[in-house]
């Protein structure tokens, strides 16, 4: 049974974020805009604990660098969900900024375009080029974990995929919070779990996914990473809930990446709303224990796999 927190999470969500999309792209852009939007004061309240926060803007790299360790050992490269279409990095802040403390990380959020203004693959390329903006600053990709919520969780698989088709060196971990993987929007959950998702109506995904795609092809690998060939990516952990109308961009997600050999832990939890990690900062129990899950994830894969660094000191 979900923690009493995470029950007035999603009668919050249910009565004031959850609506029927209506036939309008530009006023349903401007709905989850205005509801996804997280006042300054606030997101300065929930992220209190952050130490240091420095904006990036430079070689067409726009976002920022969330430090709360005082000894940074891991690179979280971040990417924010969204629908595509709202929220940037300072809306995630406090969830980076809890993150970059639990895994003892620095975490690079990239504030990449959005549509309707800028449509698919701006946001490919956006996230390509974030990564090898990394890479030149010295951040070695053994040292990278990958990682992003909803749209941002489709985008971290579109990343892995394109930076592998690219033959660039990958990141040595991912992970995905509910990611959207399919822009078609085939699953089943989609129908199956419309009443029970306190967030999203199946219709609002339907709806939302041509407002990225334009004129590009729904099943797009870098759009719709459920249907690229996942051969050859780092292992990946998953999170995503059983009333999530997304659920099935998850299962199916875990079922293709191990079919193409790819190490997944796909962790199901029971009627939360949609990334509950995210909501660290209204201290939900279930947000802080995934949290910390993600935490050791990050955390053992970079004992799995030592950095050049740690193995010139061994």
């Amino acid at each position: 049974m979900p923690s009493w927190q995470a029950r007035i999470a999603s009668f919050y969500l249910r009565n004031f974020i959850k609506r029927r999309p209506l036939n309008n792209e530009t006023a349903n852009v401007q709905y989850l805009r205005d509801k996804l939007a997280t006042p300054p004061f606030l997101r300065k309240l929930l992220a209190s604990g952050t130490t240091n926060i420095r904006q990036v803007e430079e070689s067409g790299i726009r976002g920022e660098w969330v430090i709360n360790t005082s000894q940074p050992l891991n690179v979280v490269y971040y990417l924010h969900g969204g629908g595509y279409i709202a929220c940037s990095p300072a809306t995630h802040r406090p969830f980076t900024a809890a993150l970059s403390h639990a895994a003892q990380a620095k975490v690079f959020a990239l504030d990449y375009r959005l549509a309707p203004e800028h449509r698919f693959p701006a946001a490919v390329e956006d996230a390509l080029a974030g990564y090898r903006w990394l890479l030149q600053q010295g951040v070695e990709p053994q040292s990278i974990v990958i990682g992003g919520d909803s749209a941002g969780g489709g985008l971290t698989m579109a990343t892995l995929v394109a930076l592998r088709d690219e033959k660039l060196p990958l990141p040595r971990a991912a992970f995905c919070l509910s990611p959207w993987t399919d822009l078609a929007v085939t699953g089943n959950s989609l129908t199956t779990n419309d009443d029970d998702d306190p967030m999203f109506f199946g219709d609002s995904i339907r709806q939302a996914a041509p407002i990225y795609l334009g004129q590009t092809a729904a099943n797009h690998s870098l759009a719709s990473p459920l249907y690229a060939d996942l051969t050859g990516l780092p292992p990946l952990l998953l999170y995503v809930s059983d009333t999530e109308v997304l659920l099935d961009d998850s299962v199916r997600l875990a079922e293709r990446a191990r079919a193409h050999g790819v190490s997944v832990d796909l962790r199901v939890w029971e009627d939360l709303p949609h990334v509950w990690p995210i909501f660290i900062g209204l201290r939900l129990p279930e947000a802080r224990e995934a949290l910390i899950e993600i935490a050791q994830f990050i955390r053992f894969s970079a004992q799995a796999q030592p950095t050049q660094a740690a193995r010139a000191s061994a």
